[in-house]
């Protein structure tokens, strides 16, 4: 079984969990926000679809870091800045548990792996 991750009113996560309700998939939802997420699923997110895919940079909550935290942003530091902050985490992540990992939503890329 699949598992969502993200935060349960993000129009994008509503759209992830429409989709794979409406084509059958059985999935399990993780509130990211409320449950966290851990230090080593971050790492396997980050080694599966790139860092850069997984740190969200354009919202809120990048905006709102000191100059220092948004500077030289390596693997490491974004591990890091998306384990104190969640919501720098692009959303939905959605995994098999066996390394196949999506970030975002996107029909064609839920059709391709998960329908």
């Amino acid at each position: 079984m699949i598992t969502l991750y993200g935060i349960p009113n993000c129009d994008t996560v509503k759209k992830a969990r429409r989709w794979l309700d409406g084509h059958g998939v059985a999935f399990e939802f993780h509130d990211f926000k409320e449950l966290g997420v851990s230090t080593e699923r971050l790492e396997e997110w980050a080694d599966a679809a790139g860092w850069d895919v997984l740190m969200n940079k354009r919202g809120t909550t990048f905006r709102g870091l000191v100059d220092a935290e948004k500077d030289d942003i390596d693997w490491a530091k974004a591990i890091r800045l998306m384990q104190a902050h969640p919501s720098l985490i692009k959303r939905p992540v959605v995994s098999d548990g066996q390394g196949k990992v999506t970030v975002g939503f996107s029909e064609a890329v839920f059709a391709d792996n998960w329908g």
